[in-house]
């Protein structure tokens, strides 16, 4: 199946075919369309989607549990983050790899389940 954004594509007011374009926001990979003449933005639906899936994710706060397990200490992650990291990084096969665990500032630990796309 074709994506649409192999496709060629006009602008609706100047009538002119548009650039194909890529912007990064927040590690996102947004694909978009842009009019050389009235630079008129036609973003990708599905990457539309998935950004905003994103924010909405972002915004939300979980109280997890900490707990001792041996000589070190086991954090939940709630089932929402994860299935939507699944769709990047399909981390039903990755689950068993390490992930990258830092402390950022006093208080703030970090997760990474990828490199971030710079």
């Amino acid at each position: 199946m074709k994506d649409i954004f192999q496709a060629n594509m006009l602008c609706d007011k100047c009538d002119i075919k548009t650039d194909k374009k890529v912007a990064i926001k927040d590690g996102f990979k947004l694909r978009f369309f842009e009019c050389p003449k009235c630079k008129e933005k036609m973003y990708h639906p599905l990457d539309l989607k998935e950004y905003q899936e994103f924010k909405t994710l972002r915004q939300r706060h979980f109280d997890v549990k900490l707990r001792m397990v041996g000589n070190s200490f086991s954090v939940t992650i709630p089932r929402e983050i994860i299935e939507f990291e699944e769709k990047f990084a399909q981390m039903e096969k990755e689950m068993n790899n390490m992930m990258r665990l830092s402390l950022d500032e006093p208080g703030k630990v970090s997760i990474r389940f990828r490199k971030l796309v710079r």
